[in-house]
């Protein structure tokens, strides 16, 4: 398995389900997108929920955690959700990883097929997926989600998710980017959301980011294949020019949450712009 900073990296599929695939590539022409993730009938592209684990340092990390298994047949069926495949619970046991064992949660942003996993129902109560985790969340990202409710985003940030993490004491807000643990940094992007955040792990060695909505699959790294789900596409631009010239020049990996086909790649800096190349599994890094 890849170890970076003293951690052991694994992929965690957390289950998979289906987004418009206009919608996911904003102004760019189905004929173009459609060679990269074909759509089903309803024009569906299928995306995983494809989560980080780090193992070491005396913590087990998780970054993200998915949808979560709280959704009705409706939900399901527009959606198209498979939990068949892949499940949470069922990927962190391959790894011998239980939601007690979990030290900490770090949530790239709130939309529910990053953090609808973080709640489940005990009972008639709705609880921490996590008990013994504390959830790391953006100050900013956190009031945006609670107190500014704005009728793009509104059906996104499920208060089933939120409120028992508010509720339970274990939700640590950070303000900003900067070292979370030890090898561990949090890099902040507005494009997609206000105050999602990206994490980086790095040693002398090697740089792994999870790159979260900024570049959801592989076929994202052009600078204006842009989602039309994100609020600012035009900062989004900017700032996926900037993080990937940075990652071609200090050869930094990406990991991608959505891609049904590709976990990681090298990105390179062409006289076309960003592309990304040597697509491969996590345990190939």
């Amino acid at each position: 398995m890849p170890k970076i900073a003293g951690y052991e990296l694994y992929t965690i599929e957390s289950g998979r389900f289906g987004l418009d695939g206009g919608a996911m590539f904003g102004i760019i022409p189905k004929p173009m997108w459609e060679k990269f993730i074909p759509s089903d009938e309803r024009n569906r592209i299928p995306m995983n929920m494809r989560c980080l684990l780090l193992i070491g340092n005396n913590r087990v990390i998780l970054v993200d955690d998915g949808l979560g298994d709280k959704y009705d047949a409706k939900f399901a069926h527009i959606y198209a959700v498979d939990s068949e495949m892949f499940n949470l619970r069922r990927s962190l046991a391959k790894h011998n990883i239980t939601p007690d064992d979990v030290t900490d949660v770090v949530l790239s942003h709130l939309h529910f097929d990053h953090a609808g996993g973080s709640t489940t129902r005990k009972g008639e109560n709705l609880v921490p997926t996590f008990p013994n985790a504390t959830y790391h969340v953006q100050k900013s990202h956190w009031e945006w989600a609670t107190s500014k409710p704005n009728i793009r985003e509104r059906n996104s940030f499920l208060r089933e998710n939120l409120v028992p993490l508010a509720d339970s004491g274990q939700l640590r807000l950070q303000d900003g980017s900067g070292t979370l643990f030890e090898g561990i940094e949090t890099m902040i992007v507005h494009g997609h959301t206000p105050g999602q955040q990206m994490l980086k792990v790095s040693d002398h060695s090697h740089t792994l980011v999870f790159t979260a909505d900024l570049l959801p699959t592989l076929a994202h790294v052009p600078s204006i294949w842009v989602m039309g789900y994100d609020l600012q596409p035009l900062v989004t631009i900017s700032e996926k020019e900037a993080f990937l010239r940075e990652a071609a020049d200090k050869n930094w990996k990406v990991m991608y949450d959505h891609d049904p086909y590709h976990e990681i790649s090298d990105i390179h800096w062409t006289d076309k712009g960003p592309t990304g190349v040597n697509p491969r599994p996590l345990n190939e890094l």
